[in-house]
């Protein structure tokens, strides 16, 4: 039987972000975050709306199938809250917010995705992905048009594909069941981590042995140090022996107290108070399309920039290549300027050029045949030439070659 041995949920602001979208659920079988998005439009309400609906779900199921249905129709309820709070309150128009939840049973897990949130599983040390980023650069990751690391740094990689909000009323929800067992390590976080933090940095903070709460806060100054430019959570759940004792679930992040603003309130909101205008918009990292037509013109705008990014390559390395060309063009202009006594067919020869060749290209070639033979000359003045003589020109080669005439006579 699978027990939580420890959990813990951290969020943090960040470093550029002027409040927290972010949303994390530690409890006694269910644990989730919840990304908020839409800006000034109210992403922290949106995400804080969701983690007070999805928490009914934190209950004890028969199987994994149970449990996954139950937590489908618990982000799919938080889905037509958020969007029965934008009908009484259209300044919110636009907010949404991912989730990626986690249930513990007897000896599995049941999961329940949607947005870019990330689920990670640590076992025997090795970590893995176990969610799929609904987003438009996964797509292109899919396809095989970028790489993962591409994705990380690509302009629309805020492009979110589903999301809980306004815009449909039936999102589709990733959902599945896996098994688990003692000495596993689930997390959950935010893209204000996994966006930041490469994947080794996150395996090996993860396979540290420390307790879930120090891995957490570790994880969240990992992204600190990596400048936080978003919010950042991270709830961790170890599973093993001795389960762990009888706690109070933990909220952290926009849902951990009540949204306090203006004083309009309406029983879909259930408490929560909103303002009608907020002084300091927030800024904006999650964004989703309004429409299908905006996926053919990112799809056109993506195939333009790797047609600028082709043209430029192809540029550099045409000019690498000229410069290389005339580099060898000079290089091989100056062994012509040079000159050297050496032997041809036995007799006193003079080269022009350097006494090396590159590859089948030969760098020398024959000037002058003497009528000297090599062998009428003294014995070192023979190994002399047959090792041959280097000239600074072709007056110093006929000199050369003066002078061992003149040392037959």
């Amino acid at each position: 039987m699978a027990h939580v041995k420890a959990s813990a949920a951290v969020s943090h602001v960040g470093r550029i972000r002027a409040n927290n979208q972010d949303s994390g659920y530690a409890g006694h079988r269910l644990f989730f975050v919840a990304d908020g998005m839409g800006g000034h439009a109210g992403g922290d309400i949106a995400s804080a709306i969701a983690t007070h609906r999805i928490t009914d779900a934190d209950a004890t199921y028969r199987d994994g199938h149970e449990a996954s249905v139950a937590l489908e129709a618990a982000l799919l309820a938080a889905n037509r809250r958020i969007g029965e709070t934008v009908a009484d309150h259209s300044e919110l128009t636009g907010m949404g917010t991912t989730v990626s939840a986690l249930a513990v049973l007897d000896d599995a897990v049941a999961i329940a995705h949607i947005g870019d949130s990330r689920i990670y599983l640590l076992r025997s040390g090795e970590l893995s992905q176990i969610t799929t980023d609904h987003t438009f650069v996964q797509r292109l990751v899919d396809a095989g048009r970028i790489t993962a690391e591409e994705a990380m740094v690509h302009p629309r990689r805020s492009v979110l594909m589903r999301v809980l909000g306004d815009v449909e009323t039936r999102p589709e929800i990733d959902t599945m069941v896996l098994d688990t067992r003692e000495g596993d390590r689930w997390v959950m976080c935010s893209d204000g981590l996994s966006g930041v933090v490469a994947f080794d940095e996150l395996q090996e903070i993860l396979a540290a042995d420390a307790g879930a709460k120090q891995v957490a806060d570790r994880l969240v100054k990992a992204s600190l140090d990596g400048g936080a430019p978003d919010n950042v959570t991270v709830v961790v759940v170890d599973i093993g022996e001795p389960p762990a004792p009888d706690t109070p679930p933990q909220i952290v992040g926009s849902a951990a107290a009540p949204l306090a603003f203006g004083q309009s309130e309406t029983p879909r909101t259930r408490g929560i108070r909103i303002a009608p205008f907020r002084p300091h918009p927030v800024q904006e990292t999650h964004f989703e399309p309004d429409s299908e037509d905006y996926f053919d013109e990112i799809i056109e705008e993506d195939a333009r920039r790797r047609r600028r990014r082709r043209l430029v390559w192809s540029f550099w390395i045409v000019l690498l290549i000229g410069i290389i060309v005339a580099g060898v063009v000079m290089a091989y202009q100056w062994t012509q300027t040079r000159f050297y006594v050496g032997e041809s067919n036995g007799r006193v020869a003079i080269f022009q050029g350097v006494q090396q060749d590159l590859g089948p290209v030969s760098l020398h070639d024959l000037y002058l045949e003497t009528e000297v033979d090599v062998s009428e000359l003294r014995a070192y003045d023979q190994l002399r030439v047959e090792q041959t003589i280097n000239a600074g020109s072709l007056a110093d080669a006929l000199v050369i070659v003066k002078r061992l005439e003149e040392s037959i006579d």
